[in-house]
């Protein structure tokens, strides 16, 4: 019994260790393979495929443990009783290391892999989207789009934004803060003030 156990230990333990190498592996380049991963984990492939299959289950094992973060970066900072801008500029600051984490997820859904990935992250789209009507019902954020769209919007401006941080460091959560805040209706000043005051 207890060598069982110790058995799935050391076997969570390999699993974790290829989706972390795969993380970096895939983040410099999107299109590695099965047997790039296996390598830079030092591992034999047949390790890889034991706990992978395929490359979409790999993908997919990524995604849930980006969704699992993520959703734990929300209920962190989430709560009814705060302003819902302060929400969503505690969120942004606290997802940033986990977008740069996840860099790999952002090239990845733009290729075949991005309608599965899409949907695997629709439980945080759907609290983003009650975060941002909870906004708009106090005139936290502006009403111009229903609420779906407008935190999409924002979500994404993040993402590009992390996404062009990763090749130049320029930008950063700042601004990555302050413009999902502006594309949400939050006044500029505000929104400067709620991204310097997490800095």
């Amino acid at each position: 019994m207890q060598t069982e156990s110790a058995r799935a230990l050391a076997m969570r333990a390999t699993r974790d260790r290829i989706l972390d190498v795969a993380l970096e592996v895939l983040g410099r380049s999107p299109d590695a393979s099965m047997a790039d991963i296996a390598s830079a984990a030092g591992v034999v492939r047949r390790t890889v495929y034991g706990h992978f299959p395929t490359r979409a289950d790999l993908v997919r094992s990524l995604t849930r443990r980006a969704v699992a973060e993520i959703s734990a970066v929300l209920a962190e900072v989430d709560s009814s009783d705060r302003a819902a801008d302060a929400v969503w500029a505690d969120f942004i600051a606290r997802l940033w290391p986990v977008a740069h984490r996840y860099q790999a997820l952002l090239a990845l859904r733009r290729g075949e892999y991005g309608d599965e990935i899409h949907a695997l992250l629709g439980p945080v789209d759907l609290v983003l989207a009650d975060l941002v009507q909870r906004g708009q019902d106090s005139r936290a954020f502006g009403q111009h789009l229903p609420a779906g769209i407008l935190s999409q919007l924002a979500y994404a401006a993040v993402f590009s934004i992390a996404d062009s941080d990763f090749a130049t460091d320029a930008l950063g959560v700042r601004a990555a803060t302050v413009t999902s805040l502006l594309m949400l209706g939050v006044p500029r000043s505000r929104a400067k003030k709620l991204a310097d005051d997490r800095s």
